[in-house]
């Protein structure tokens, strides 16, 4: 007990240093920033200037919120395991099953890369379709790094309405491909899975806060270090937007005045994989050029939570009707969040 106590201890020290060390930088940044331009020999008046700082400057800030967030979430993520999720989900009705679908989406480590096995899994443990498709469209969409970014770049109003909005697409997607009785468009070998019996009982292994830690720890080198190039890429594409497109040219195309903006950011962000790390510094530089901020987040949504890769994955589980049903249904809730978003800011 008392060898337990001590690693405790040795982890909880390393953990309030490391702490420590992130708010000085964070705090700090933009002197940071102002100083490796100096450097530069750059001033920030010239369009190079403003994108350089741009770039010297969102990129550690995003590393470092992007870090904070997923160590945290990997410490959570060591009490709500896949089989725990499978066990709550197993046999929840429509309604209350989507709601709680959708909420466990914001807390669990699962991406559309994660598609296809969680989807078997899920209905192999009897989640019914609908449910399912909840939990999937708000896993990517309104994950804990989208979260996370949109406070710390746009505020807690901006990042509360977009939680909730994402929510409630989520939440009522799930809903209408419950009501409509979708099963006959799964693959065949699917379908057969569902009248299969796994066991809803799990109980989580008893582990200490030192394993937690660690596991925070393992989930920043592993999600990070997956992500960091979407991020600098991101960043960069974001920096040259900022610094050297016009603000009349974005806000033309872009802002509240263009009601067609917002299912045309829709239908561009389809086609393209990100994820919310990489595309928010590009969001944060439209913003600056006059962009209006629903159509961005529009765009946002679409490309992390109906993109290509993503469709391509479902189809070994899904037939063609039912990925069409899907990826409409969640357009329409994701272009009704741009237009609520382009409304009230």
């Amino acid at each position: 007990m008392a060898s337990d106590n001590t690693i405790n201890m040795r982890a909880a020290a390393t953990l309030t240093a490391a702490a420590l060390l992130w708010i000085l930088i964070y705090s700090n940044l933009e002197t940071l920033a102002g100083f490796l331009l100096g450097v530069s020999g750059i001033t920030r008046t010239t369009r190079a200037g403003e994108a350089l700082y741009f770039f010297i400057y969102e990129v550690p800030k995003v590393l470092l919120l992007l870090t904070a967030v997923v160590f945290v979430m990997g410490v959570v993520h060591t009490f709500v395991s896949p089989e725990k999720t499978r066990a709550i989900l197993s046999g929840r009705r429509t309604g209350a099953g989507n709601v709680l679908a959708a909420s466990l989406g914001i807390v669990t480590p699962f991406c559309s890369c994660s598609a296809v096995p969680l989807f078997i899994g899920f209905l192999q443990a009897g989640v019914p379709l609908g449910v399912t498709f909840s939990f999937l469209i708000s896993a990517p969409m309104v994950n804990e790094v989208a979260i996370a970014l949109l406070f710390g770049m746009f505020g807690w109003n901006v990042a509360l309405l977009y939680m909730t909005m994402g929510l409630l697409v989520a939440i009522f997607a799930g809903m209408v491909i419950g009501k409509l009785g979708m099963e006959r468009y799964l693959e065949e070998w699917v379908r057969q899975l569902q009248n299969s019996s796994v066991s809803a009982d799990f109980e989580a292994d008893a582990i200490n806060w030192t394993h937690r830690l660690h596991e925070g720890v393992k989930h920043v080198r592993e999600i990070v270090g997956k992500v960091w190039l979407y991020i600098v890429l991101g960043v960069g594409l974001g920096a040259g937007i900022h610094g050297y497109v016009p603000e009349n040219l974005i806000a033309s195309l872009m802002g509240k005045s263009a009601w067609w903006s917002v299912p045309a950011a829709v239908l561009i962000g389809v086609p393209m994989y990100s994820n919310a790390a990489g595309i928010l510094p590009v969001v944060q530089a439209l913003l600056g050029k006059g962009a209006a901020l629903g159509t961005v987040l529009a765009f946002m949504m679409s490309v992390i939570a109906l993109s290509a890769p993503e469709m391509i994955i479902l189809r070994k589980v899904l037939k063609p009707q039912l990925i069409a049903i899907f990826a409409g249904i969640v357009a329409i809730g994701i272009m009704l969040v741009g237009f609520v978003f382009n409304a009230v800011f």
